[in-house]
């Protein structure tokens, strides 16, 4: 379970790093003012980039916490510029990498339980991994990536999915 959650969720978020460099240096080269990128959000009743950046964080984090044992730290959504998201991305990759791969013994039956929409859930932690935590990651980082995407940054399938 350990190199199921931590493994996959440090990967992309490094991928997103590299993303999100790319981006910079596009809005540097073209003169666009980072505001617009990262206020951007693909339809009115989505969350902007920054928001699936500090949430494909968050879903990290909290996943390898839980499959831990152990209760998630909080971050601030405080981000309001590339440095600082950056700095998200690698306090997130620091807190899972500091989890004992021993700690996920037996996770895969560990009963998880999480609030969504405001309903407590409890699950087993193979299907808290697979069926919730993994897609919703999947999905934030999916969707900035086509923010980026839409907003003319040169990335293809090899930045999501890293080398």
């Amino acid at each position: 379970m350990h190199h199921r959650s931590v493994a996959v969720y440090d990967r992309f978020l490094a991928n997103l790093s590299k993303i999100l460099t790319k981006a910079e240096a596009h809005c540097e080269a073209r003169g666009i003012k980072p505001e617009a990128m990262l206020t951007f959000r693909l339809f009115p009743d989505m969350f902007p980039f920054l928001r699936q950046v500090q949430l494909a964080c968050d879903f990290a984090a909290r996943a390898c916490a839980r499959l831990a044992g152990e209760e998630p730290k909080s971050f601030p959504d405080t981000e309001t510029s590339f440095a600082e998201l950056q700095a998200r991305i690698a306090a997130a990759r620091g807190y899972i990498a500091g989890f004992d791969p021993a700690r996920y013994d037996g996770a895969e039956g560990r009963e998880i339980r999480i609030r969504i929409r405001g309903n407590e859930v409890t699950m087993k932690g193979e299907a808290f991994l697979n069926l919730y935590s993994l897609p919703q990651f999947y999905f934030h980082i999916a969707t900035a990536y086509n923010i980026l995407r839409h907003n003319g940054v040169e990335l293809g399938k090899g930045d999501y999915m890293g080398g």
